[in-house]
């Protein structure tokens, strides 16, 4: 015969877990507070004014006229916009394939070193470049790659009777140079990253392929990169998103125009000219939201991608 709910050893219990808040539940918001009024403040509502924004004629205010697609529309039949794309892609294609790839292999290298003292030595030289501001990057990398034969890199190349090349001045190359400076500034931290996943990798493994004939380069392919995989997915879709993102580095060697011939224009820098050059606030914030869009599309792809080739 069931007994009386209100009687029964759990209902005291459950009474409790009814309660919605304790004095520590009370504590702990008190705590969290100021984090959520800043996420709150400075990530939500500037997202959810962006929204609102992308559907309205403004420079700003969010009282502007409704317009409803149109800004999206526009952006999307403007064909600066699919150069800013094409740009973008092609920088972060190379970005994310060399980057990730050398510093895996860096980071190999790195690791096998045997002696302590040098491991550490290398790991803090290559790091170095992440904690030099990309002002500073531009400026040492505006010397290396001058155009005329007192660049740097010009002048080593006129060793070998190789003619002065207009690395930041050709639009056929600017792309690929920029792109070289962002290896210089990447490979660091994502070496770092690698390094720290390398330790987590079971010595047994490698092993027990010593054992089986396997030599060094076996080991890496079928032992290292299958084992390290989640942790290169990651690497590649934080690589992906901050080349999406790319402004600062095009900004500052090709100005607002993208110089030279707008092969520097990105989406981001795209966004920037109309946001505070055209004042359109409108146009701005739908490119963005498109941006958005396309980066998440190209996150869910390679997800999709890595979870089937782990079911094959």
């Amino acid at each position: 015969m069931a007994g009386n709910p209100e009687t029964a050893p759990g209902s005291s219990l459950m009474r409790k877990r009814k309660k919605r808040f304790t004095s520590k539940d009370l504590a702990g918001l008190a705590f969290s507070a100021p984090l959520l009024i800043g996420v709150l403040s400075f990530a939500i509502y500037p997202m959810i004014a962006a929204l609102i924004l992308s559907f309205k004629s403004s420079s700003g205010s969010l009282t502007g006229t409704w317009v409803g697609f149109t800004n999206y529309q526009r952006v999307l039949d403007d064909s600066l916009f699919w150069q800013a794309l094409g740009n973008t892609l092609y920088m972060g294609f190379f970005t994310v394939i060399l980057g990730v790839s050398l510093s895996f292999i860096l980071a190999t290298c790195i690791y096998n070193v045997p002696n302590t003292r040098w491991r550490n030595f290398f790991k803090g030289v290559y790091f170095l470049p992440n904690v030099v501001s990309m002002v500073a990057a531009a400026i040492l990398f505006q010397l290396i790659f001058h155009p005329g034969s007192a660049g740097i890199l010009n002048y080593v190349l006129g060793w070998v009777g190789i003619e002065p090349i207009g690395w930041f001045t050709n639009p056929d190359i600017s792309r690929f140079s920029i792109v070289l400076m962002t290896l210089w500034g990447m490979l660091g931290y994502n070496t770092i990253i690698f390094l720290a996943a390398l330790t987590s990798v079971p010595s047994d493994l490698y092993e027990a392929a010593e054992i089986d004939g396997a030599n060094w380069l076996k080991k890496w392919f079928y032992i290292t990169i299958p084992y390290l995989r989640s942790i290169i997915l990651f690497m590649v879709i934080i690589t992906t998103i901050n080349s999406m993102k790319r402004f600062t580095d095009v900004w500052l060697i090709g100005g607002t125009a993208g110089n030279p011939s707008g092969s520097l224009m990105t989406v981001v820098l795209y966004i920037y000219r109309n946001a505070f050059y055209s004042n359109q606030m409108g146009i701005a914030t739908a490119a963005s939201y498109l941006l958005f869009v396309f980066i998440l599309v190209l996150t869910v792809i390679m997800l999709k991608l890595n979870k089937k080739n782990q079911f094959d």
